[in-house]
């Protein structure tokens, strides 16, 4: 396992990120405590550092299966990230969103069920669309002041938010985020309008969620094997289904698994990337592992580009036309070095 510098810190962290959801088996599924201990421990034999958590994962029992395991361990190992927002009852108002109240109790809480005095890397959740960020950055800088979380970070929020948030923070001297947790697979590109360019200039790695789109880009339910994803989706519909076959013949020809080859291609991008792999079977991490083996040639990354290539939009599609280009560079478009 090779490890990056998470965003723009000196924070070294595994290559690929271990996703706990699935520690826990309400809500029918998952993986018990003892399945989730051999998950975590042949990650961290594996060379993996990097835990993803939430305190609303598993109605919190996955955050307390890795507090057992981390009382058991060195703790100073591992990379620990969790979340707060997303509420964890409902007999109150502020049991839930960004505010600095929901903030403070729920990283009280977090750190009880994980048995630590402190938090790696703390995530904004889900934006909530009503409070500030300046509340939210000075929250967080207040919890790395008092030694409670180390770095912040933050999760599915409007590219424009985070830039301003990053910006506020610089300016008044608060901690900024370092990285950028969103969905992006070869299934969900549209993160690439907006999104992956914000977290590039301010230097955040981006941590994908679902790189494997629910288990869609393994290929198992064009095989008719059946998951948790439903029928009616979006990453089964025709052209998910398109996509997918692309992976497959891709990893046939390399001799490699689809979800290798579909976890490789977020790590081959021109930025940090660092996608996030869940496992609630032992045999699910030892394929993903795998990945860090893998190198799809270059031809081959353009070829998947091409089959899973999204509208970009306005304004990046107009930046493209060659018109603007001309019009904007004066004819220099193909002689100046783009950063």
């Amino acid at each position: 396992m090779k490890y990056k510098l998470l965003g723009r810190s000196g924070l070294k962290v595994s290559e690929l990120c271990l996703g706990t959801m699935g520690f826990g088996t309400e809500n029918g599924w998952g993986a018990d405590r003892d399945t989730s201990f051999q998950i975590m421990e042949k990650f961290a034999e594996a060379g993996g550092n990097f835990l993803d958590t939430a305190n609303f994962y598993k109605l919190g029992t996955s955050e307390k299966i890795i507090g057992e395991f981390m009382s058991q361990r060195d703790r100073d190992y591992f990379v620990l990230a969790t979340k707060y927002t997303l509420f964890d009852n409902k007999t109150n108002p502020n049991a839930s969103g960004n505010n600095r109240k929901n903030m403070m109790r729920s990283v009280e809480e977090s750190l009880k069920r994980l048995q630590t005095d402190f938090i790696d890397v703390l995530y904004l959740h889900i934006w909530d669309d009503i409070t500030p960020i300046d509340e939210v950055l000075h929250g967080l800088d207040d919890l790395i002041k008092q030694g409670k979380i180390l770095y912040p970070a933050i999760s599915d929020t409007p590219a424009w938010i985070v830039a301003k948030g990053n910006t506020l923070a610089e300016c008044m001297g608060w901690s900024q985020f370092i990285a950028l947790q969103v969905e992006y697979s070869l299934l969900q590109r549209t993160t690439e309008r907006e999104l992956l360019p914000m977290a590039k200039h301010f230097n955040m790695s981006v941590i994908p969620w679902a790189p494997l789109a629910g288990g869609a880009l393994t290929g198992k339910y064009l095989r008719g094997e059946k998951g948790r994803i439903k029928p009616e989706s979006n990453r089964l519909n025709e052209n998910s289904q398109r996509i997918t076959n692309e992976v497959v013949t891709i990893a046939k020809k390399l001799g490699v698994e689809p979800s290798q080859v579909a976890l490789k291609w977020t790590m081959q991008q021109q930025q940090s990337v660092i996608p996030v792999v869940g496992a609630t079977k032992p045999e699910q991490l030892d394929e993903n592992l795998q990945t860090i083996n893998v190198n799809i040639p270059d031809e081959d990354m353009q070829h998947l580009d091409e089959v899973s290539a999204i509208d970009m939009g306005f304004p990046m599609k107009f930046f493209k036309e060659e018109s603007v280009k001309t019009n904007t560079y004066g004819g220099f478009y193909d002689k100046v070095e783009k950063r």
